[in-house]
């Protein structure tokens, strides 16, 4: 299963400056992933993937995330611009829905945060719903991990290039983000440092150790916020690390629950009691983050916290798209 506390590994001293050379090709190794059919024996198997060969980044998820990152007003579905429909509001009758659900599943511990990351949006009005307490957050910081990286090869300390384990840095993000790949999540939180990925998230406002790997849903939502809007990467890098938050070896939460034509970019934690999605739903020129972290008995309730996933997320995008 999901590691929350990857173990610390010792490596010699980083590069005092990196380029931003691509990886050189790897081979490629298997991918070992336990296939079930729906319930709990798939969710434990996409836990715990090895590192395989990452999949070729969606040309799709590329241009949107580059739309994101640069401002543009362009659909992210590449539409006339011109037909884009205004961002509807995170209203009333939504809380209303959203706290329904939340109550409607009291056995659980529930935890929502959404933020509007349109163009032109406020992304620190942050809507929360439930639990607003720190969770055990599971894989989904992951994406810190990442983006702490992403700003050492963008401020010259590190390379997508640089040798971590038997492959390059760059082999290891895709891997730890599309697989979940937990020996990747290790490789570079060592290669960030615990102290430095900390000081990273802290001017980021958002309080994150290492060894204790806990976040309020309303903190991951602001981590997904600067992701897609560009505010913490350059262009390039946000729409790669974008574009592993798509298709990723675990679609059966957020991204199973959204209509057609929702872009997700989203990635997921599963962590003995703790099962978690946190998500970019975007369409036409709209985006919002959606976070939604649940905590319940062990393992065995995880089908029956999916559906309250799945309930969560309809009622998002059934009210903002």
């Amino acid at each position: 299963m999901e590691q929350h506390k990857p173990p610390q590994r010792r490596f010699g001293p980083r590069p005092a400056t990196g380029s931003r050379r691509r990886r050189a090709p790897v081979r490629p190794r298997a991918l070992i992933i336990a296939v079930c059919a729906a319930l709990l024996a798939a969710a434990l198997g996409a836990g715990i993937v090895s590192a395989g060969e990452p999949r070729a980044r969606a040309s799709a998820a590329g241009a949107a995330a580059s739309q994101a990152a640069s401002g543009s007003s362009a659909p992210a579905d590449g539409g006339d611009a011109s037909a884009q429909a205004a961002a509807a509001p995170i209203g009333d009758a939504l809380d209303a829905r959203i706290n329904a659900i939340i109550a409607a599943n009291s056995q659980y511990q529930i935890g929502v945060a959404l933020v509007d990351v349109s163009a032109g949006a406020d992304p620190s009005d942050v809507h929360e719903y439930g639990v607003r307490d720190a969770f055990v957050a599971a894989s989904t910081a992951k994406v810190l991990a990442a983006a702490a990286y992403y700003h050492l090869v963008e401020t010259g300390a590190a390379s997508l290039a640089d040798p971590l384990g038997a492959y390059t840095a760059g082999f290891q993000l895709k891997a730890m983000i599309q697989q979940s790949d937990n020996d990747s999540w290790s490789l570079i939180m060592d290669a960030v440092g615990h102290e430095e990925l900390t000081r990273y998230a802290a001017s980021l406002g958002v309080s994150y150790v290492p060894e204790t790997n806990t976040l309020t849903p309303a903190e991951m939502a602001g981590i997904l916020s600067g992701v897609y809007s560009g505010r913490l990467l350059n262009a390039e890098d946000t729409a790669e690390l974008l574009s592993y938050m798509q298709d990723t070896n675990y679609e059966t939460l957020i991204p199973a629950a959204v209509p057609d034509g929702i872009t997700v970019f989203h990635k997921y934690g599963l962590l003995d009691d703790e099962l978690h999605d946190a998500g970019i739903l975007a369409k036409d020129g709209k985006a919002y983050a959606l976070v939604i972290y649940t905590k319940g008995q062990d393992l065995s309730d995880v089908p029956e916290r999916t559906e309250v996933i799945h309930q969560l997320t309809q009622a998002v995008a059934g009210a903002l798209f």
